[in-house]
């Protein structure tokens, strides 16, 4: 496939009424993705597809959801675009690109290739569950993917399947080796601790990413269920989870500066015998994503777009805005970074609201699942 990088032409047909953002911004407002609390959106995450292969219990319910229609999803050339104001005119330096899966796109490897030859230095990462990973790495290197994030909550098939749905753990850990072989590291994995299932794995998955040069990330589970069903008592918490690696690890702050990112970094030693129990040597980082308990909403750099072009300000927002729908159209540039800049003043103090607090009273969780929003 060929990514033409040219102006869309506007539809034939005419479009429906598109919503407008609230006319929020005063004139004065500052320049890039700027919201109202001083915060300044630099890291840009956008949804190549609300698909998955997969149907984790911490995301999606076990029959799966209605997928967007392929008319609804934006193309490869749409991505190039939109990509292009970001960075452009707005201010982004990292773009991480998220599902659903990106992998069950068929023009992935096209769509990188035509971002790095727009864009040569930037930094642009990609999240997936690892399903296929094996066969694409070398191609997804290639093309220009600078790293890879891969989702992986256990290492016995049974508890895998349990979690996912699917068996499919041998392809997973293949895709995890590929990627590292093609030089897209550092590796990161991704792991949602769940109560009773997998909480126990901790240290052991903690100790095999180490022995193979993989930075592990353990995350709070989120209320971004698509069944709704999480709850604030049934969540492992920060605390706990550092509570499960004490018992063969010693954690330490991680001196390089946290600069915006969710996860808060600790530095690995192995627990020996001793009043400190834990003078050996750095075996490497562990990351804990704190969303809920700890959360870092006072420096969050972030800005989402949906597969189907809708602008999110905060992942736990209950309100989009249409950019993709004002592309087709016909507008300009400058219109779009306009409309993106507009929905980003408005971002949401914390948790969608403007105040933090995912287990206080007024707490609405978003009508997405984490799959159809992109993480």
């Amino acid at each position: 496939m060929s990514v033409q990088l040219g102006m869309p032409q506007p539809r034939e047909e005419a479009d429906a009424p598109l919503p407008s953002v609230p006319a929020a911004r005063p004139g004065d407002a500052p320049a890039g993705l700027a919201d109202r609390y001083g915060r300044r959106a630099t890291d840009m995450r956008l949804s190549l597809t609300d698909k998955c292969n997969l149907r984790c219990t911490y995301c999606m319910p076990a029959e799966g959801l209605e997928w967007l229609s392929k008319q609804a999803v934006m193309t490869a050339e749409e991505i190039v675009r939109i990509v292009g104001i970001g960075v452009g005119q707005l201010g982004v330096r990292e773009l991480r690109l998220t599902g659903g899966e990106p992998l069950v796109r068929h023009d992935l490897v096209d769509i990188i290739a035509a971002l790095r030859s727009n864009h040569p230095d930037l930094p642009i990462s990609m999240t997936t569950n690892g399903v296929g990973l094996a066969k694409k790495a070398a191609a997804l290197k290639a093309a220009g993917l600078t790293r890879i994030n891969v989702s992986l909550d256990s290492l016995h098939e049974e508890t895998f399947t349990q979690l996912t749905r699917r068996p499919f753990l041998d392809q997973v850990l293949a895709g995890v080796d590929a990627a590292w072989a093609a030089g897209l590291g550092p590796v990161k994995l991704n792991a949602v601790l769940m109560r009773g299932i997998n909480d126990a794995e901790a240290p052991s998955l903690l100790d095999w990413a180490l022995g193979r040069g993989y930075e592990l990330r353990f995350i709070e589970q989120m209320p971004l269920d698509a069944d709704h069903g999480w709850t604030r008592r049934n969540m492992i918490t920060a605390a706990e989870i550092r509570q499960l690696l004490s018992a063969d690890f010693v954690l330490s702050a991680d001196p390089r500066a946290r600069d915006g990112a969710p996860a808060e970094r600790f530095e690995v030693r192995r627990r020996t015998a001793g009043s400190d129990g834990g003078s050996g040597p750095v075996l490497g980082t562990v990351g804990i994503i704190a969303s809920v308990t700890e959360p870092f909403c006072s420096d969050c750099r972030r800005t989402r777009i949906t597969a189907e072009g809708k602008i999110m300000s905060c992942l736990f927002s209950r309100e989009e805005f249409d950019l993709l729908g004002l592309l087709r159209s016909g507008a300009s540039d400058a219109a779009l970074a306009q409309r993106w800049q507009d929905a980003m003043w408005l971002k949401p103090k914390a948790h969608g609201m403007d105040h933090v607090g995912l287990d206080a009273p007024d707490f609405v969780q978003p009508d997405r699942s984490m799959s159809a929003i992109g993480g």
